[in-house]
């Protein structure tokens, strides 16, 4: 069973605006998509009326001119050496040096978003990334360098929104499951997604016992098989094939030992029926299972969707994953003469979409409170931000600029500024940072 059907035009004339899902890697990439207002996202095919989802992250320049293909198209001209093809777009993006090409340097940001560009022409041939209203990266990885590049990026895509974001394949995994029937993410869920020489198996559990139902999504990586390597000869590929099976058979064993697992995901090009045969059967009791390879941007389409508004389920959980602030960060205050909390940040932000700032008074001191409540069962903080040589002034009468966000997943940057008080109480111009662990 696939994790998504044949696409079908859904882009015309109309100035209908869309979701997008954008899966970036650096063999291939996928799109889906959703109409407005629409809860059921749809993959393109790289070739027209196939279920073939995979755009190879390829751009090939013909010798001499000015002119670039991208895709597969790209990847059958250089087969017959119509130009120069130029793979690892990703990889090479993030390397940051420049890529020698027909006598030319180029800037690998630059090459990467000319091939993501060209690619929106799959939406509904050129001109459709017009009708792009929100769009949503994910990537198997999204550190420093992976931001970093998406940054730069989205400039040169020239798109008419400013509703674009990124995720790692974690969260495209949850929001996946957000959509999903109940049953088939009651307890665990296995994502596993086999490619080239390694398989990686994402494990997806809820803890219910906290308001709102805290998500986690943990991930193992397993050397296997290289798909490169496998022979086409069956007398070859049958002994091959049967230790496959049984590894992938025990790592299975190995990861359900014990526990409630609810429904598996097949992902990648290395699954096939051929091989899949003692650890299938495994699978399969009490388990639904789905076989396909549009998960992560289908998930990707979903996520942006939840941003624009949420699902029931996406109000009552919140996933905590490696990109994630995983704790609620407040202040205390005075609000018409009670103590009171006033929240900065929820968990469950991407730490490199953590943006706040706020203006507030001192009633007394040089001296705030921060409360750092964690949702991972760890004790509730109360930090004291102390103003070292901030000016004594009456009661009220010190205004406060504090900005808030993260430098790291794990690290909270504070912000003040004294703003002093009008023209009674100058402001001094002082300033203090403070980093908070979380």
């Amino acid at each position: 069973m696939t994790c998504g059907k044949g696409y079908k035009l859904l882009i015309g004339k109309s100035s209908e605006k869309y979701f997008v899902g954008y899966d970036l890697g650096n063999r291939y990439c996928q799109i889906s998509v959703c109409p407005w207002g629409g809860r059921n996202p749809e993959t393109l095919p790289s070739v027209a009326g196939s279920e073939n989802y995979n755009i190879p992250t390829v751009l090939l320049k013909r010798k001499g001119a000015n002119q670039w293909l991208f895709g597969r198209e790209a990847c059958s001209r250089a087969a017959e050496s119509e130009g120069i093809r130029v793979d690892n777009l990703l990889e090479l993006a993030k390397a940051g040096e420049k890529v020698l090409i027909d006598g030319s340097e180029f800037d690998p940001v630059a090459l990467l978003t000319l091939f993501i560009k060209r690619s929106f022409s799959l939406l509904a041939g050129p001109g459709s990334g017009d009708k792009i209203g929100a769009l949503m990266f994910t990537c198997s990885d999204l550190g420093q360098a992976e931001v970093e590049v998406l940054r730069r990026v989205i400039p040169g895509l020239g798109l008419k929104t400013r509703e674009i974001y990124f995720q790692r394949y974690e969260d495209s995994i949850y929001y996946y499951n957000l959509y999903q029937e109940a049953q088939t993410w009651n307890h665990q869920v296995l994502v596993c997604d086999y490619r080239e020489d390694t398989l990686r198996i994402y494990c997806m559990e809820r803890n219910k016992r906290t308001t709102p139902t805290v998500v986690f999504i943990g991930e193992q990586a397993y050397p296997f098989q290289n798909l490169r390597e496998i022979p086409e000869e069956e007398y070859l590929r049958e002994p091959i094939f049967g230790k496959m099976d049984q590894e992938f058979l025990e790592i299975l064993e190995e990861l359900c030992s014990g526990q409630l697992i609810s429904s598996v995901y097949l992902l990648g090009e290395g699954f096939g029926d051929e091989w899949l045969k003692e650890s299938l059967r495994f699978l399969c009791r009490n388990r639904r299972v789905f076989q396909g390879n549009n998960l992560f941007s289908k998930g990707a389409c979903y996520g942006v969707i939840e941003r624009e508004s949420a699902s029931d389920a996406g109000k009552s959980h919140v996933f905590l994953g490696n990109e994630k602030l995983k704790s609620n960060i407040g202040m205390k205050v005075l609000r018409r003469g009670e103590d009171s909390y006033f929240a900065l940040l929820d968990a469950g932000v991407n730490w490199y979409e953590v943006h706040r700032e706020v203006d507030f008074f001192l009633e007394e001191g040089t001296e705030f409170h921060v409360i750092v409540t964690p949702l991972t069962g760890k004790d509730v903080q109360s930090v004291i931000i102390r103003l070292e040589g901030l000016p004594e002034r009456p009661p009220g009468t010190t205004r406060l600029h504090l900005q808030v966000d993260m430098t790291e997943e794990n690290r909270v940057r504070l912000q003040i500024e004294d703003r002093g008080f009008g023209e009674l109480f100058p402001a001094s111009d002082m300033s203090w940072t403070e980093i908070l662990e979380v």
